[in-house]
C-alpha cells in the first residue's frame, strides 16, 4: 500500500522557515530552533518545524511570531513567496 503525501495549501511560510534557518551562522538545526522557541515559553518540537517546512502543517499567527522572532526576521518576510 502506497503512503499518500500531502501538502497544506496556505502555508506560504514554510520555505522562509528552512532559509532562515539557513542563514545562520553556522545554520540553526530543527532542533535548534526549536529550542529557542520552547526557551519563549511555546511549545513545538523538530518534527512540527519540520511538517512546517515540508508544507504538511498549517501555522498559526502566534506560531508564526515566535518562528520570526526566533528565527531573527519579520512576520512579512516569512510570508513572502519568493523563497
Amino acid at each position: 500500500m502506497a503512503i499518500k503525501r500531502f501538502l497544506v495549501e496556505g502555508n506560504i511560510c514554510g520555505a522562509r522557515v528552512r532559509l532562515g534557518r539557513a542563514m545562520h551562522k553556522p545554520p540553526m538545526r530543527q532542533e535548534d530552533l526549536a529550542r529557542e522557541i520552547n526557551l519563549m515559553g511555546m511549545e513545538i518540537t523538530p518534527l512540527i518545524i519540520s511538517r512546517i517546512e515540508k508544507n504538511q502543517r498549517h501555522v498559526c499567527d502566534a506560531e508564526l511570531k515566535m518562528l520570526a522572532k526566533a528565527l531573527g526576521v519579520t512576520m512579512d518576510w516569512l510570508c513572502e513567496e519568493d523563497a
